[in-house]
């Protein structure tokens, strides 16, 4: 079959998705059958342990550990009968070893909650029972890994093994102690440091709920929805097609755990639709790539990476979700942007629209969508808010009735339009009002989700419970519901097939749980090893080393080591792997370059780089993903689908030194504006940049211009800070008074002097925020440390256990050296005043090219 021509049509999306859920698909009907009631089983377990009923029945009321053994052991015994031994075995049967092993797999994974109490009686006293189940168990865990996410993990869960227990035989540099058996077992397996550490904790309480919410949706016809509608509002603008994919996989990506996952999804739809306005087959795969890979970057899920940010920052959800919220937005606002340069480039134009507006209707439109949307925002807020003052007790009724009543009334709305297609190929422009019309009911779930998230204040995981209680409501009663509006009869309105759509997405949920459940286990024994051996601290050492100790080099170095530890990694492992070992020592080096980043920064850089993993050749398991239902090739998918993410490498590096594009710092309404707009210019201006094409193809000072105006409106004080320095280093013999004028909640910086283990000196600047004490001696209490004086110097005398000045590696006997006090000093946002001016002008310049350009390519 010719590739250029293949299309959607002609690719089985079942078998591109199957890599995800599971290979398997048995014939033989006991098998089946067990692959089909096992995840089942899986899914009410996990919807019984979110819910409050354990509570209030007082039955099967279990604690975290116990619940993170049995959802390890439901993901390895489907790894094992899921998933077969190589891609050459078979995979119409299960054979007999591989039942056995699930079977095992399972028992030493379920030996947590079994002999809880006889395990919790004997901490670090393994018997020998003990240590034969938690080898076997991880031995089996690596194999389960290797099935179900193929070798990368394994490999690097395999080596940091090797470290824990042959530290004596290691170089130098990275020697240590070595860990027995009994130890390195008890650490990794028989406790809550390793496999069932904080990593299953999260895949268990949150991200098994926000997956089955998004299975859910899927099933219940919401990712078809969000693709038509993206291509109803998107596909008549030039490169329209490409710029629904950009949309589409921003929907799909507000809830899908993964970036291949996400092109498997959209991209059955989007990848042929591109090809046929024009792109070739590279470039429609690289924009899903590039979609896809920036899916997982958004928030509320991050590709479950949310959740566990919560646990390693020691921040709310809501933060996390705060600080990502600008980045991955401006990032999409690119993508969307360098599609239509790269449409205008090659002079592509959208699909035909059945129906035109005027600028005016389309405004008009624009303005009532707009104040549609406020009132209902502010009528759901307040009126919500008010009936909880007047309903007390009874508001959970009352919310449901009203719930009930806007599910009726938006199902009604949407039975007075014909059904949503569901065939793979678009072949005409979906009428945009129809189309949106069709699904309004799918938003109440999100709505409710979010309620409960940011409103309520619930936890992730109990707000994914509720959505998904809505959801399962919507998939039984949806289709009889449709039937009676409709006043039609049939098997695709009846009940039946209503709860068969319930029971298939629960199903799909949970297998498409079974890798992340093993990744986060596997991941365990890299975080385990952190902890056990202090490797952490000897990755701090190794990058100092090769930066020479310079910023920009440490920022570069812990970027590509980010993205080599991703290579091949789904998101949820990825960002354990490099947020374990990388994160601290941007914080750390940082420290003692004098910069202090807040610690959620350092996540989301190496984050960031750890996802563009997904799209750099040679792993690149997204672009090979995209390269298949494409026909392009896999390597230069991923090669441009990298050069389409330069603006994504950009941006950790300017959130670093500018925290204000993760909304910290930022004290009022107006900041926030001007933050935002500066943010998408300066991302417009980049992309237009590296693209080589702003109203026209760039000339080289135009695209040097261009590059300039993106770093000024990010990083405004690269410039101002040299003419204005923001701090004053003040002596530290005046601490106690100067801490005492501060204003509670205010940042105490100090520059300390220590020595390091090795007997190496090193510098490094704190902050801290101090109390509402009285007296500047307390205050310094408050935060965690007492001085001394000695000769004129002021030194670190006491330091308070685990005060936020321990927390920071305050410790005996530092010096230090000077105070930081802010500089009162003009904003160095005035510095966007140049950088507009030069933004225009390349502008003006380039509309005048342009306008001689026209007539000659109208006159050929």
């Amino acid at each position: 079959m010719d590739k250029e021509n293949t299309t959607s049509a002609d690719l089985d999306p079942v078998a591109i998705v199957e890599s995800e859920s599971g290979a398997r698909n048995p014939t033989g009907s006991f098998p089946k059958k067990v692959l089909f009631a096992v995840p089942l089983v899986w899914t009410i377990f996990q919807l019984w342990y979110a819910s409050p009923l354990p509570f209030l029945f007082n039955f099967f009321v279990i604690n975290d550990s116990e619940a993170r053994a049995i959802h390890l052991a439901f993901a390895i015994f489907l790894s094992f009968t899921a998933f077969p031994t190589f891609k050459k075995s078979p995979k119409n049967y299960i054979p007999l070893q591989d039942w056995a092993l699930g079977l095992i797999g399972a028992f030493c994974a379920a030996y947590l909650y079994i002999f809880y109490v006889e395990l919790s009686a004997r901490p670090g006293l393994p018997t020998q029972m003990d240590l034969v189940v938690s080898v076997i168990g991880l031995i089996l865990l690596l194999e389960a890994t290797r099935r179900a996410l193929g070798p990368p993990l394994m490999v690097v869960a395999i080596i940091f093994c090797i470290y824990t227990f042959g530290g004596q035989f290691m170089p130098d540099v990275i020697s240590h102690q070595g860990a027995s058996l009994s130890k390195g077992m008890s650490h990794y397996w028989l406790g809550t440091e390793g496999v069932f550490g904080v990593a299953l904790g999260v895949s268990t309480g949150m991200v098994f709920m926000f997956v089955l919410f998004g299975a859910m949706l899927e099933s219940a016809g919401a990712g078809n929805y969000f693709i038509r509608t993206a291509f109803a509002a998107l596909g008549h603008l030039k490169g329209g097609p490409a710029k629904a994919a950009v949309v589409s996989s921003g929907l799909t990506g507000l809830v899908s755990g993964s970036s291949i996952a996400n092109v498997v999804t959209t991209g059955t739809f989007t990848i042929p639709l591109m090809k046929k306005v024009g792109f070739k087959a590279e470039k429609a795969g690289a924009i899903e790539v590039a979609c896809s890979t920036n899916g997982q970057l958004m928030p509320p899920v991050m590709g479950a990476a949310a959740f566990l940010m919560v646990e390693y920052v020691g921040i709310s959800y809501i933060e996390v979700i705060k600080h990502a919220f600008l980045p991955a937005i401006i990032s999409y606002v690119a993508l969307v942007y360098i599609v239509h340069l790269e449409a205008c480039k090659m002079g592509l134009e959208g699909m035909e629209k059945k129906i035109t507006k005027t600028i005016a209707q389309r405004l008009l439109s624009f303005v009532f969508t707009i104040l549609f949307l406020i009132i209902l925002a502010g009528a759901t807020y307040y009126g919500l808010g008010w009936i909880k003052v007047v309903g007390g007790a009874a508001t959970i009724y009352i919310v449901s009735v009203l719930l009930a009543v806007a599910y009726l009334f938006l199902l009604w709305v949407a039975c007075k339009v014909p059904e949503l297609e569901t065939n793979l190929e678009i072949k005409e422009l979906p009428h945009l009002g129809q189309t949106a019309q069709a699904g309004y009911y799918y938003l109440l779930p999100v709505v409710v989700l979010m309620w409960c998230l940011v409103v309520e204040r619930l936890s992730p995981a109990l707000s994914a419970f509720w959505a998904t209680v809505l959801m399962i409501v919507i998939l039984l009663s949806q289709r009889p519901l449709k039937g009676f509006f409709r006043k039609m009869k049939g098997e695709e309105f009846s009940f039946q097939s209503g709860f068969m759509d319930l029971i298939n997405g629960s199903v799909a949920g949970a297998r498409n749980m079974i890798g992340i459940g093993v990744a986060t286990a596997a991941a365990g024994i890299i975080v385990g090893t952190v902890t056990l051996t202090g490797i952490g601290l000897v990755m701090t050492e190794f990058v100092e080393f090769i930066s020479g100790g310079n910023l920009m080099l440490i920022l570069f170095f812990t970027a590509i080591i980010s993205l080599i530890l991703g290579m091949g990694l789904p998101t949820t492992a990825n960002y354990i792997v490099v947020s374990t070992l990388m994160a601290p020592v941007i914080v750390n080096l940082a420290a003692q370059n004098g910069l202090i980043v807040p610690l959620i920064a350092a996540h989301l850089f190496v984050f960031y780089f750890g996802i563009l993993a997904d799209d750099t050749p040679p792993v690149g398991l997204a672009a090979f993903a995209a390269a298949g239902i494409s026909g392009g090739d896999p390597i230069q998918t991923g090669i441009q689908g990298f050069i389409y993410d330069i603006r994504t490498a950009v941006l950790p590096f300017m959130f670093i030194f500018n925290t204000k594009l993760l909304m910290i710092g930022i004290d009022h309404w107006y900041q926030l504006i001007v933050v935002v707009i500066a943010a998408v210019f300066a991302m417009l201006a980049f992309a237009a940049g590296t693209q080589g094409y702003f109203l026209v193809k760039c000339r080289i000072w135009e695209t040097a211009a261009l590059l300039l105006v993106a770093l000024l409106l990010f990083r405004p004080g690269i410039v101002w800070d040299k003419i204005f320095p923001p701090l004053l280093e003040e002596p530290p013999t005046q601490i106690a008074k100067y801490v005492e004028e501060m204003d509670p909640g205010s940042a105490l910086r100090i520059t300390l002097k220590g020595e390091k283990m090795s007997g190496k000196e090193f510098t490094k600047t704190i902050m801290l925020t101090v109390g509402d004490e009285a007296t500047g001696a307390e205050k310094l209490a408050g935060v965690g440390f007492e001085t001394r004086e000695e000769e004129g110097k002021i030194y670190i005398d006491n330091v308070i256990f685990s005060s936020a000045a321990e927390k920071s590696g305050v410790d005996f006997d530092q010096e230090i050296l000077h105070i930081q006090v802010p500089s009162h000093r003009l904003p160095p946002e005035l510095m966007y005043f140049p950088a507009a001016g030069l933004y225009v002008l390349v502008w003006w310049i380039q509309f005048r090219r342009r306008k001689k350009l026209q007539p000659a390519a109208l006159a050929a």
